[in-house]
């Protein structure tokens, strides 16, 4: 839990990233902002929410960031 979450755009990531990649991301950072590495049972439904929240936003930004000097990205279809 102390490592760093890396960070998920080019350049310091050639390529894109995956959904794997930014769902790591998220679980690591819902483990440290709440301190449980693993949630009680009670805790379980709102954890993964978190998570799910977290991945979502970030894929979000991900897809939307204009990094400059980056080759432009082509729109989703």
């Amino acid at each position: 839990m102390c490592r760093s979450i890396k960070t998920l755009r080019p350049p310091a990531l050639p390529e894109e990233a995956t959904e794997e990649d930014i769902r790591a991301a998220a679980l690591q950072y819902v483990r440290k902002v709440s301190g449980f590495r693993v949630p009680a049972a009670h805790n379980r439904e709102v954890f993964d929410h978190a998570v799910d929240a977290i991945a979502a936003a970030t894929a979000e930004l991900l897809e939307n960031l204009e990094v400059r000097g980056a080759p432009a990205r082509q729109p989703a279809s």
